[in-house]
């Protein structure tokens, strides 16, 4: 069983993958934060570094994949590699931020790797507003994440919507998160398992 959790910056995907993987005594993957070499200068300059970022976050995301067809354990994945290739590294384009060379090269590199992986059996989309994701930002501190804006933060989530309409990878549950508390409320939490079951269920 893959299951995996999507959302912009400050939706609650890390705080929901710990839950669920307790709760269902799954394995944990996590985004590659706190170690990853490229993070803090890329908000510093985005530009310079776009290309790195997203480099690194597509060979992280790809090991982990491989990992999870290869233990055949029952895994919760904190963010896809989908997310990458269809919503920051063509927002970073856009924006320009990542020139077209760069662009091209990812969305090559991103299609060989596709091409040899399967979408996870159930993907959780925590969909939320931009005050939502912009309190959750301030709450957890980190310093390099100051920098975000709301322009930043507002595309991200309109490409977020558009990928989550045309998600064809399998199945998907997606949860309004902006008046869900399901860090301090376990009645909250209890029903987002409740659909989380519902959706396990059917794939059975």
């Amino acid at each position: 069983m893959h299951v995996a959790i999507a959302g912009n910056i400050g939706a609650g995907k890390t705080t929901l993958t710990k839950l669920l993987a307790k709760h269902y005594k799954w394995e944990a993957q996590f985004e590659d934060v706190l170690e990853n070499p490229y993070l803090e200068d890329f908000y510093n300059k985005m530009e310079r570094w776009s290309f790195n970022l997203q480099i690194y976050f597509l060979n992280s995301r790809f090991r982990q994949i491989l990992e999870i067809r290869e233990t055949g354990k029952d895994i919760v994945q904190d963010r896809t590699i989908y997310e990458d290739a269809y919503i920051f590294a063509p927002n970073l384009h856009a924006m320009g931020l990542m020139t077209n060379r760069d662009f091209e090269n990812y969305k090559s590199l991103f299609n060989l790797m596709e091409s040899v992986v399967e979408g996870p059996n159930l993907l959780i989309y925590l969909r939320s507003s931009i005050p939502n994701l912009v309190s959750q930002i301030h709450k957890r501190g980190r310093e390099y994440e100051n920098t975000i804006s709301i322009d930043y933060l507002s595309r991200l989530n309109e490409r977020y919507e558009a990928w989550a309409h045309d998600y064809d990878k399998g199945n998907l549950l997606i949860i309004d998160v902006d008046n869900l508390n399901f860090v301090d409320n376990p009645e909250d939490l209890g029903t987002i398992i409740n659909r989380i079951d519902a959706e396990l269920n059917g794939l059975f």
